[in-house]
C-alpha cells in the first residue's frame, strides 16, 4: 500500500529526471475518511479471493465498455477475412502514426482530482520537447503540491498515462490483443468501424487497454477509445484500481489523428469505501520536429465528432 512519504519522494525523483508518462492508477490509504477495514474471518477472505479472481478472468478478451456496443461476430470464432483485413491496415496505421508522434512536440496538461469523499487534485503540466541533438524528453513546467487524500498515484499510473489513455494499437502490438467487429457507428460526419478490444492474456508488469474502439473508415485512424487501463491489481494488502476514461483524436497532418483530449469521472469502490475521481489530459500545440519522417499525402478530413470536447483556449 503506497504511503504518502514514499509517493512525494517518488514524485519528486520523477520531475528530477525530467519524466511524466502516467496512467490513473488509485491506491487507497490508510486513513481513508479515518476508517480501518474491518477484520474478516477465514470464510469471508476465501470469499474474496474468488472474487478477485474473477475480476481479474474478466480483465482478458475482447470487451467493449458497457453501453457502447457489442461483438457482432459470433462467440469463439475468427474475424471474417474482411473484418481481419481492416484491423491489419488499421494497426499498420497505427504503427506509422506512432512513429510520426514520436518526432512531433507538442504540451500535455494533466489534472486528477479527488471528488470525494476528501477533495484534493494532482496538477502537471509539461512540454514534450526535443534538444538541438535531437533528442526527445519531457520537461515539466509547472507541478504544484499534489493534495490528494483518498488515494495515492502509482508507478502504473505514470506508465498508462503515456501508453494506456493514448492508446495506440500497433500492428507489434496485435498479436497481444482479441478483436472482435461490433458493427459500424456514425460520429459526427465520420463513418467509423467499432471494435471490442482487450488482451489475450495479462502477461506479469505488462499494462492493456480493454473497451471500445471506433476506426474512422475513411483513413484506417483510430478517432475515439472507450475503456480502461487493465489489469487493476488486487492483493491481500493493497487495492489499485483504475477509472473508465473515453480518448478523443484530432486531425492534426495528412491522414494522422492525434490524441487531444482524456476525460474521466468515474466511482471506484474500495473495500474500505467508494472514492470519487475525475481525470482530464488534455494535449495540444502538436508541431513536427523537423523533417525526419515521411507523413504521406496530405488529404481533406472531416472534423472532429460533435461529442469530442469543447475548443481549447
Amino acid at each position: 500500500m503506497s504511503t504518502r512519504k514514499s509517493f512525494v519522494s517518488n514524485l519528486a525523483l520523477r520531475v528530477m529526471v525530467g519524466f511524466l508518462s502516467a496512467g490513473l492508477l488509485l491506491t487507497t490509504q490508510p486513513s481513508f475518511a479515518g476508517a480501518q477495514p474491518a477484520q474478516k474471518n477465514k470464510k469471508e477472505n476465501d470469499k474474496d479471493k474468488g472474487k478477485d479472481k474473477g475480476q481479474f478472468g474478466s480483465q482478458t478478451g475482447a470487451q467493449c465498455t458497457p453501453g457502447t456496443g457489442a461483438p457482432t461476430d459470433a462467440e469463439g470464432t475468427a474475424p471474417s477475412p474482411q473484418v481481419a483485413d481492416i484491423v491489419n491496415k488499421f494497426a499498420q496505421h497505427e504503427s506509422d502514426f506512432k512513429l510520426a508522434r514520436d518526432n512531433y512536440t507538442y504540451s500535455q496538461e494533466v489534472l486528477v482530482e479527488d471528488v470525494a469523499p476528501n477533495p484534493g487534485e494532482y496538477r502537471q503540466e509539461s512540454d514534450i520537447v526535443f534538444t538541438p541533438e535531437g533528442r526527445r524528453y519531457e520537461h515539466v513546467t509547472y507541478s504544484p503540491a499534489p493534495s490528494l487524500h483518498d488515494f495515492d498515484l502509482s508507478p502504473q499510473d505514470y506508465k498508462d498515462l503515456e501508453n494506456i489513455q493514448p492508446f495506440v494499437l500497433t500492428t507489434e502490438d496485435l498479436p497481444k490483443y482479441e478483436i472482435r467487429a461490433a458493427g459500424t457507428e456514425k460520429l459526427d460526419e465520420l463513418n467509423t468501424y467499432k471494435f471490442c478490444v482487450g488482451p489475450k492474456r495479462i502477461e506479469k508488469g505488462q499494462r492493456y487497454f480493454q473497451g471500445t474502439v471506433w476506426v474512422d473508415s475513411r483513413d484506417l485512424a483510430v478517432v475515439k477509445t472507450d475503456g480502461k487501463a487493465v489489469p487493476d491489481i488486487i492483493s491481500k494488502d493493497n487495492q489499485n484500481l483504475f477509472p473508465r476514461f473515453v480518448t478523443y483524436r484530432e486531425n492534426v497532418e495528412g491522414n494522422f489523428w492525434f490524441p487531444t483530449y482524456t476525460h474521466a469521472d468515474d466511482i471506484l469502490h474500495f473495500s474500505i469505501g467508494d472514492v470519487h475521481i475525475r481525470m482530464t489530459v488534455r494535449y495540444k500545440n502538436y508541431k513536427r520536429f523537423g523533417s525526419t519522417i515521411q507523413l504521406g499525402k496530405s488529404t481533406e478530413v472531416p472534423g472532429a465528432p460533435s461529442n469530442s470536447p469543447p475548443p481549447q483556449k
